[in-house]
């Protein structure tokens, strides 16, 4: 049983000094203030490169919000056990607590967090979390059978691709953000990030689809 990941609210350090209002070039300052999290110190990192950040930001919110297809919150779970199995651990609390707010399954969302991707789950889930980890594999073990298990508990073509787009997309981002920091328990100097990360979260939540 992981006692490592969890949906409480997580930090995360930068091990490089991110941009700051001081710092920042015009395009810099513009592309942290423009992405999914702009206190976040992993988003103002990102910023260093602001074109790549900027179509971060655009993918990130082109697969995840606020638009028709897959229901948001079984993308979150696709997201959530690709960071679980990648060991990101802020990742993992930011996605599963979206898959809580957007499925109401807090129990089966435990179950992954605790047990892992071979935890019980209904047969929908259980396809997703599935497919979503052959996905995040190194090298992708996901076949034409993860498919046919997807279309078996109702996906549609673009439903499938919805899922292969939210899964790719956090076992990239993972990947990043474990190279550039590492999490920690908020303190102090976290609380105005994680405060406007509440604010961006109840935004989201009271859109859901």
């Amino acid at each position: 049983m992981s006692t490592r990941f969890t949906t409480a609210e997580r930090a995360w350090h930068a091990w490089i000094e991110p941009v700051g209002p001081r710092t920042g070039s015009p395009a810099q300052i513009a592309a942290y203030e423009t992405s999914v999290w702009p206190d976040s110190p992993y988003f103002r990192l990102l910023a260093w490169h602001p074109d790549a950040l900027a179509t971060r930001t655009a993918l990130d919110r082109a697969i995840f919000l606020g638009r028709p297809g897959l229901p948001r919150g079984e993308r979150e779970l696709a997201a959530t056990v690709a960071s679980r199995l990648n060991g990101c651990e802020l990742c993992t609390s930011v996605h599963s607590r979206f898959t809580v707010t957007f499925t109401t399954q807090e129990d089966a969302v435990l179950r992954l967090l605790e047990e892992g991707v071979e935890a019980e789950f209904e047969p929908r889930w259980r396809a997703i979390v599935d497919a979503a980890a052959a996905l995040t594999a190194s090298p992708p073990r996901f076949g034409a059978h993860h498919v046919r298990a997807l279309v078996g508990v109702g996906f549609s073509r673009a439903d499938v691709q919805d899922l292969i787009e939210s899964t790719a997309f956090f076992a990239w981002a993972n990947r990043l953000m474990l190279s550039l920091g590492e999490p920690a328990a908020p303190d102090d100097s976290d609380a105005e990030a994680i405060a406007n990360q509440r604010s961006a979260d109840a935004v989201a939540a009271g859109a859901r689809l």
